[in-house]
């Protein structure tokens, strides 16, 4: 939005000191990261039975992660909850699914990881698709 001083987009402005001109695009998605006194929460929104699993992007507040499991007996939890460990390089341990875990929104509880290295692997992740898409 030309014109404007500190355009808006979505809650975080291009004024954030999170989101500097490098990282613009992914500024949604970094409101999606909370530090709690064990480490992160991370809000999620699952899509199962996609193509393939991967992130999908910041949809109503949550991060989209495509899942290729379906949602029965828990394939899908059990699923998220490999794809965030191979996205965060933790062991899978450190997840635990807070709050709806028979819902596609989703809270994700993350022990022993701080904000800003949460914040930096969910931007690479994102920087990841939006390079593939082009490609």
């Amino acid at each position: 939005m030309r014109g404007m001083t500190g355009f808006q987009i979505g809650r975080k402005s291009a004024n954030d000191p999170f989101c500097n001109p490098a990282i613009l695009p992914f500024c949604n998605a970094l409101s999606l990261i909370r530090e709690t006194s064990t480490g992160v929460d991370l809000d999620v929104r699952v899509i199962p039975r996609a193509k393939k699993s991967g992130l999908g992007g910041e949809r109503d507040g949550a991060l989209v992660v495509r899942l290729a499991a379906p949602p029965v007996d828990d394939a899908a939890n059990d699923a998220l909850i490999r794809f965030l460990s191979d996205l965060f390089q933790r062991p899978r341990q450190s997840f635990r699914i807070a709050s709806g875990a028979r819902n596609r929104r989703k809270r994700i509880a993350i022990a022993g990881l701080n904000a800003a290295e949460a914040r930096a692997r969910v931007i690479g992740g994102l920087r990841a698709v939006k390079a593939s898409a082009r490609a």
